[in-house]
């Protein structure tokens, strides 16, 4: 694979990082949520939320991106919570990657490139949502040292599912995790 390098997200990649969310979603949650909501799922829908958050330029929102040459192949997001939730100040929203990318350190370099931004921002923990039945995620966020806090029903768009919460709560150790 061509050499991945990383930078911040900027509105340009707005729709690149909505259609990887999707496809994401639909090769990831096959199985575990209907197949019509998953086909039903549009980039088009999520491009505008991205345009927005890119657009926000907030210190307490961080979004990278990995690349491939040209091709954009993963991305991560967080941001500082307020209010806390679980004694954490920060969340890590999402962290896709497409196949090619995974497995090979661009999540672990992703998601210490999030926990570095927020705590340059005053964060201390990291809190991520899973869904339950997602056990490459759950595995992941494992070896990188997490907690699990919870496990809990939850709705997302009319569907019943159960998410998995786990934390960080010592994101220099989670920095370290990330370079091992």
């Amino acid at each position: 694979m061509t050499e991945i390098t990383f930078r911040r997200a900027t509105a340009n990649d707005a729709a690149t990082i909505a259609a990887l969310r999707v496809d994401s979603w639909r090769t990831t949650y096959r199985g575990v949520m209907p197949d019509a909501y998953l086909d039903g799922m549009r980039a088009e829908e999520s491009t505008e939320m991205w345009l927005q958050v890119l657009n926000a330029d907030l210190p307490t929102i961080a979004v990278f991106v990995a690349e491939a040459g040209t091709e954009l192949v993963g991305f991560a997001a967080g941001m500082l919570l307020m209010p806390e939730k679980f004694d954490l100040n920060a969340e890590l929203t999402a962290i896709y990657l497409k196949p090619i990318a995974q497995r090979g350190g661009v999540g672990r370099r992703l998601l210490a490139m999030i926990a570095s931004a927020l705590q340059l921002q005053g964060a201390t923990g990291l809190l991520v949502w899973v869904i339950a039945g997602n056990q490459a995620a759950r595995q992941f966020y494992e070896q990188m040292g997490a907690e699990l806090l919870i496990e809990q029903p939850f709705t997302w768009d009319g569907l019943d599912l159960m998410e998995t919460g786990y934390g960080w709560r010592d994101l220099t150790a989670l920095r370290q995790a990330c370079a091992e």
